[in-house]
């Protein structure tokens, strides 16, 4: 089977030839007036407002904690434009709601709102980084007043040198080139531009997150290390989250490599006292914890 087929059947909507959106759990929740996800608490994003997409469905990394089903290749035959993306994205994700507004549950007015997504999550399946017109992409979508997210793995630095989202992430899956090899399992050695990246985001000047995702027995070691290449980027905020076993990530990982919160909470603190930051918020549901460097944080404007 196909990625694209794989993707269909996980619920993605396929847009164009290699972009994807897929409506988050949490937007669902959120339009039933069920809580909202930890973007929400850290960062002031509203879940029935945000639009969580992607332009590229292909990665240049197999990371074993995914819950995407990598091992799938996916080649790009020609690139669709900026616009193309957004309208079809905006197409599906208007798409999907509809179907709330007969639900009893369903805030009506929250419906109606989300039928113009204020915010792009652009982190859904694949590495955004590997779409030539990002740049452009996020140009577009701030004309449009919505706020932006990219999630990267930090494995294109000349491409993080250009964009301008409202605040851009960087995955930091490992301490050292080995540890990197066995939990990104990338099918060449991409340890040296991972590490390139965090120097270009130590020399940008727009809100910069790191992201570790922790899985026991993998890579949740070293806790000084990561603190370290920290230092190398000093972005605003740190994220350090559980892996969790969900996905195709379960053919490849125990469940037990699952940290608990209370395991999350402890690992952040050793992490933060080297690197220099602070505990900002935590969300125990999710399991992850925000560290900055005040111990405040600032919403997404």
């Amino acid at each position: 089977m196909s990625l694209i087929e794989l993707l269909k059947k996980q619920g993605y909507h396929i847009v164009g030839g290699h972009s994807a959106i897929k409506p988050c759990l949490w937007l669902g929740r959120s339009l039933k007036g069920r809580g909202a996800c930890y973007k929400s608490h850290f960062y002031g994003i509203s879940s029935h407002l945000c639009m969580q997409m992607t332009p590229c469905i292909a990665c240049n990394q197999r990371c074993l904690h995914c819950w995407r089903p990598v091992e799938e290749p996916f080649a790009v035959k020609a690139w669709d434009r900026p616009e193309a993306i957004i309208e079809g994205c905006l197409r599906e994700q208007r798409r999907f709601i509809t179907g709330y507004g007969g639900i009893l549950e369903s805030d009506k007015q929250r419906w109606e709102e989300a039928f113009k997504p204020k915010h792009a999550a652009i982190s859904l399946v694949g590495e955004p980084t590997l779409y030539p017109y990002l740049d452009e992409l996020v140009h577009q979508l701030s004309n449009m007043g919505m706020s932006t997210f990219i999630v990267t793995n930090g494995t294109r630095p000349e491409a993080l040198e250009k964009v301008t989202p409202s605040q851009l992430y960087m995955s930091l899956d490992a301490p050292d080139r080995e540890t990197y090899m066995k939990a990104c399992n990338p099918a060449v050695d991409l340890w040296d531009k991972v590490s390139e990246s965090l120097e270009v985001l130590g020399a940008r000047k727009n809100r910069r997150a790191i992201r570790l995702t922790l899985v026991k027995g993998v890579n949740m070691k070293d806790p000084e290390g990561y603190a370290a290449l920290i230092k190398k980027a000093m972005p605003d905020y740190v994220e350090v989250k559980a892996y969790m076993h969900l996905g195709y990530s379960r053919n490849r990982l125990p469940r037990d490599a699952m940290p608990k919160h209370e395991e999350v909470m402890a690992f952040s603190k050793k992490v933060a006292d080297v690197a220099g930051y602070r505990l900002a918020s935590d969300v125990e549901l999710s399991r992850v914890v925000l560290l900055s460097k005040d111990g405040g944080k600032k919403a997404i404007k």
